[in-house]
Parts: C-alpha cells; sequence; structure tokens
C-alpha cells in the first residue's frame, strides 16, 4: 500500500491529494497545523496537541472542520492506512476553506482539512545523542508565534541560512538580544550550576508539545529549571544547550555561532533529558 492522505472527507493516494486553488491556505497561509508523533500506531501527547489546535483555530476565528472525537477517528485511520505500527509522525493543517480571493473572511466558507502521515525509523538512543549546531540569527517573524500558522516564510528562510552556513538549526533573536525559539524547534540551556532555562510561554514562542513533556519529566525528576528569556552571550556561556521537538525529540546542541557550548559534547544533564523523554515516547505510544 502506498500513502494514504486524508483531504476533506477523502482517502486518496498521496500522489491525488490535491486542494482547490483557491483554498485561503494556498493565497493566505490562512490556517494552522499541528504535528503529532506516532509511536506504535498511537499519536502522542493527542490531548495536549488537540488543545494546541483548538487554541491556535480560536485565534484566527477558524471553525473546527469536524468535531474533535471525529478528528481522533480519522487521525487514526491515517496512521493505520499508512501502516504506522512503529514510529513516525502525523501532520494536520486546517484552512479557513476555499473562497474568491478577498483577504476579509469570506461570509460562508467551510474549512478544509488535510491529514497526511508516513513512517520513520524508530528513535536509536545513540543517534538522539548526535549533537547539532545552531546559529543565531535576528527574529523577523510576526508578533502572534504562539498560534501554530502555516504561515513560516521567515522560519523557512532561517532554516535554510542555517544548512548554508553548516549547522541544523537557528535560534532567533529578538530586538533586545533574547533568545525567542528555533526555526523548528524551542531552546534550552543548562547553566553552570545546573539550573534548567527555557523560555517561558509568550507570544514570542510556539510552546511546544516536547518543550511541555520535558518540563513536566524536569518537575516529576526534581530537576530545578526556571522559564525566563536568555541571552545569546548567556547561551554561549552554558553548560550545556538543546532543542527540542516533536521530530527532534531532545537534541544535543553542541556550537552556536562556531563557539562550543560547554566541553564540545554531549552534556550529562541533557543525556538525562533525552533519556527520560524516550521512555515517556515509548511509554506515550503503548
Amino acid at each position: 500500500m502506498g500513502c494514504i492522505s486524508y483531504v476533506n472527507g477523502r482517502y486518496l493516494p498521496h500522489r491525488r491529494a490535491l486542494v482547490h486553488v483557491e483554498d485561503r491556505g494556498y493565497q493566505f497561509a490562512d490556517g494552522v497545523y499541528e504535528v503529532f508523533a506516532v509511536a506504535n500506531g498511537h499519536p502522542v501527547d493527542e490531548a495536549e496537541h488537540l488543545q494546541r489546535l483548538e487554541r491556535s483555530l480560536g485565534a484566527l476565528q477558524i471553525a473546527w472542520p469536524m468535531a474533535p472525537a471525529a478528528l481522533q477517528l480519522v487521525m487514526r485511520e491515517v496512521i493505520s492506512r499508512n501502516r504506522i505500527d512503529r514510529f513516525g509522525i502525523l501532520y494536520l493543517q486546517v484552512t479557513r476553506g476555499v473562497a474568491a480571493r478577498n483577504h476579509a473572511f469570506p461570509r460562508a466558507a467551510r474549512s478544509s482539512l488535510v491529514i497526511t502521515a508516513r513512517r520513520l525509523p524508530p528513535p536509536e538512543p545513540a543517534a538522539a545523542r548526535l549533537g547539532v549546531r545552531v546559529i543565531t540569527l535576528p527574529d523577523q517573524r510576526w508578533k502572534r508565534c504562539d498560534i501554530k500558522s502555516i504561515g513560516l516564510a521567515a522560519n523557512v528562510l532561517g532554516k535554510q541560512a542555517a544548512l548554508d552556513a553548516g549547522a541544523s538549526e537557528a535560534w532567533m533573536v529578538d530586538d533586545a538580544g533574547l533568545i525567542t525559539e528555533g526555526t523548528t524547534s524551542n531552546a534550552w540551556i543548562v547553566t553552570k550550576g545546573g539550573e534548567l532555562i527555557t523560555r517561558q510561554p509568550d507570544a514570542a514562542i510556539l510552546s511546544g508539545i516536547t518543550r511541555h513533556a520535558v518540563l513536566a519529566l524536569a518537575r516529576e525528576h526534581a530537576v530545578r529549571f526556571v522559564e525566563r528569556p536568555f541571552s545569546v552571550g548567556e547561551a554561549k556561556a552554558a553548560a550545556e544547550a538543546f532543542l527540542t521537538s516533536t521530530t527532534a525529540l531532545v537534541k544535543p546542541v553542541v556550537a552556536i555561532d562556531g563557539t562550543p557550548v560547554g566541553s564540545g559534547g554531549v552534556g550529562p544533564f541533557t543525556e538525562r533529558l533525552l533519556d527520560l523523554y524516550l521512555q515517556h515516547l515509548n511509554q506515550a505510544g503503548s
């Protein structure tokens, strides 16, 4: 069986999964999305993702394409049809729908729903521990980054700049010189005093689901943490740094703008949190 996608009520082979040319997601980036990790055939942290989806839809005044319970059934059907029995990701996108091109909300439009999924190799602890390099860039995104909008042009440019520089990710920096987040991840540091730091949820960042899970694990295991902004200089002087996302999991950062972080390798603090998160991932999908 090839890849199967869901588009507005139909399960289709991926090559035939099409949306209308006047879909507002295509013309205005007028939509939101979620990316779920799938472990052992089940969406990981599903309730948290759906809560964030509800918040994003409400912020943009887009109607649910169907009841949440029905949406969960469709998600599981897409997972099943794509035979994701071990590990993978599920992508879900909701737009305001199809209407004649006009900036104002259409008088009548039905929300469009697209869901895709694909298998990925299960996370291997050794591979997960491989450190990555990041660069820093001015944050040029809009001022509501807490909404998981499909308008990601600035993120795309930042990610490409990182790859062109031989790095894996770009951490964006606000006008005050403080790191907001990565183009596709949340940013973390560990101070030399052993304190875990990540920026507090505000309009400058998307509060990641993996971020929530790591904070919950830190709390459960009595790891000291604080949610506050940190500067580029503080990050470069940190004992450890890492990033989190659905696809990257907990990824050690070994250099920022070419400056080694700590020893330039994977630190014990990050390694412990990665181990805890991998356990969470396996348990959540069981």
